[in-house]
């Protein structure tokens, strides 16, 4: 059997052809219009589906098939009533830096827009999470995450009032809720706990991202802690799956040396 790596760095072998090497017709043209992604460029619009039909000798169907997975994949991506290509992924890493530093780093520009702030009773699931007695009071902070103004993400924050007792008043909801901590209230991160996991946006989540609720989304868990190792805030952020991937650094503690829950 011959093998092959694909064109993209980190593409499966054999380009996804299966082993009875029948190619079906929309992967056939998902590769052609791949090719023709990269003569186009960035922010270039795509011929109609009708030409590109006639081009690859493929059903409007199929190819509707094609372009279907070339947005899932973050390769294209709808602008009104076109398509587009897309730009790279932005990556961001799985660390305790914040959502703005990882965007920054990439030479764009990020933001959020404040969709809520609200105080509550603490639930009991939450207070296990943030070290508090059921019923203490809790802030809840939704923002949309933006890079270069285009949505990319929706971000929920649960802190104590307790630790930020003036959330409401002293901070500005679109800039980093991390500098704030640590510029103003000299509250500084240990460590954090994250999990990851793919999901699809619920109807809500998909009209405040501005996104189709068949795409999938990168869901992160976070609980973090202080320098004390108290705990701080829990986060739920939900990423477009296909504008982010996320990067991580893995090391042992001692080389050569085996550790449990590590690679051996």
């Amino acid at each position: 059997m011959e093998y092959e790596y694909g064109q993209e760095p980190g593409a499966p072998i054999r380009s996804g052809i299966p082993e009875h090497g029948r190619i079906p017709k929309y992967y056939a043209a998902k590769v052609e219009i791949a090719a023709l992604l990269k003569e186009l460029g960035e922010g270039e619009p795509l011929p109609a589906e009708r030409d590109l039909a006639l081009r690859f000798e493929v059903s409007r169907e199929t190819l509707r098939q094609a372009l279907r997975e070339l947005v899932l994949e973050g390769r294209l991506r709808r602008l009104g009533r076109g398509t587009v290509v897309a730009g790279p992924k932005m990556e961001q890493p799985l660390s305790l830096a914040s959502y703005t530093e990882g965007v920054r780093r990439q030479g764009r520009t990020p933001g959020r827009h404040l969709i809520g702030l609200d105080r509550f009773a603490c639930p009991a699931p939450l207070a296990a999470d943030l070290g508090l007695q059921v019923g203490d009071a809790v802030w809840h902070m939704e923002r949309v995450l933006l890079a270069d103004d285009e949505r990319v993400g929706l971000e929920s924050t649960y802190v104590a009032v307790a630790r930020v007792p003036d959330l409401d008043t002293d901070f500005t909801p679109d800039s980093s809720f991390y500098a704030y901590l640590h510029d103003r209230l000299g509250i500084g991160f240990g460590d954090a706990d994250e999990r990851l996991e793919t999901v699809l946006a619920t109807p809500r989540e998909a009209l405040l991202i501005g996104t189709p609720g068949a795409l999938p989304m990168l869901l992160i868990h976070r609980l973090s802690r202080d320098t004390q190792g108290r705990p701080l805030e829990r986060v739920r952020s939900l990423f477009r799956g296909d504008r982010f991937s996320f990067t991580a650094h893995l090391g042992t503690a001692h080389r050569g040396t085996s550790h449990p829950g590590t690679p051996g």
